[in-house]
């Protein structure tokens, strides 16, 4: 019989850290990207100390990992994977400092998401999904809360039915840091939740189902945000967007189309719940990208 392979010490210090991560409750796929990085940073590693391994041995491994050829994206990944870890170990006085600190992250070239025109989204909303959807009333209401109110996607299936302020036409909010605001609604959007709130209820009566969440799935149970992202792009592709459409888009374009209409950026930044107005500005690089992109192909003297 084969004798076991002692586990190396680095593998120990990285079996430690995830045993942490599932401590704090990260999220499985979290968990996942972290045990993969890690794992093959430790193979590299092989049985060198942890406390002897420094920035210099760790810069080696991003060497190797360009010589592999992986993208600057997923070589800075695993940086912060790195990272993440020793951070761990030197809170835990394992190691003296973290070397990955001392690393500087790859450069990445600065991609802005390709954002639907405000004709684009009209196409989209003023057609009725039903012959391309199981339950049309329903995500009818998706696409009008994502694009018409610019809500994160898990936000979106957190909306409670009480959160609905109908008087006021707004909905109560709980974002990131289970931080909450208030965001408005369209006609479109009310007229949408009212069409679907009975058909929701015949699915909930049916299937003897009690909870208050506004969004179900067709067993009554809560959509999921993978569910949402499906739809999205299902609905999306049928109406002629690209397929690399998911829920961040329409919130994207959402901010991208108030700032184009004349909208303050602070009131932009409020609506999506942005910490940081440097954050909301992202939106001016989009709106200017396509400003300049119809000068190039209208005006008469750019051509």
């Amino acid at each position: 019989m084969t004798a076991r392979r002692k586990s190396t010490e680095i593998e120990r210090a990285v079996d430690s850290f995830l045993s942490e991560l599932r401590r704090r409750n990260a999220s499985r796929n979290t968990i996942t990207a972290y045990s993969k990085d890690l794992t093959a940073f430790a193979a590299f590693i092989a049985d060198q100390p942890v406390g002897k391994i420094d920035h210099l041995a760790i810069r080696g491994y991003l060497s190797h990992l360009y010589e592999r050829g992986l993208k600057k994206s997923s070589v800075a990944r695993r940086l912060v994977s790195i990272r993440s870890c020793f951070k761990f170990l030197a809170r835990e006085g394992n190691v003296e400092r973290n070397p990955a600190a001392l690393v500087s992250t790859p450069k990445l070239p600065k991609q802005l998401p390709r954002v639907p025109t405000i004709e684009e989204m009209a196409a989209v909303l003023d057609h009725a999904p039903a012959d391309t959807s199981a339950f049309p009333e329903r995500d009818c209401v998706i696409l009008e809360l994502l694009y018409g109110s610019g809500l994160r996607n898990s936000e979106l299936v957190g909306v409670e039915l009480n959160q609905i302020d109908w008087p006021h036409q707004r909905i109560l909010v709980r974002g990131k840091g289970n931080k909450e605001r208030y965001v408005p609604f369209s006609d479109s959007a009310g007229d949408a939740i009212k069409a679907y709130l009975p058909k929701r209820a015949e699915v909930m009566a049916r299937l003897y189902q009690r909870h208050s969440v506004l969004l179900v799935n067709a067993r009554g149970g809560r959509l999921t945000t993978r569910s949402v992202a499906r739809i999205v792009k299902h609905l999306a592709v049928a109406r002629g967007l690209s397929p690399d459409v998911h829920p961040h888009t329409l919130r994207h374009a959402f901010g991208t189309h108030l700032l184009e209409e004349g909208a303050d950026l602070r009131a932009i930044q409020e609506m999506l719940g942005h910490e940081r107005l440097s954050t909301t500005q992202r939106y001016t690089q989009l709106s200017v990208k396509h400003i300049m992109q119809v000068y190039d192909e209208t005006h008469p003297r750019a051509k």
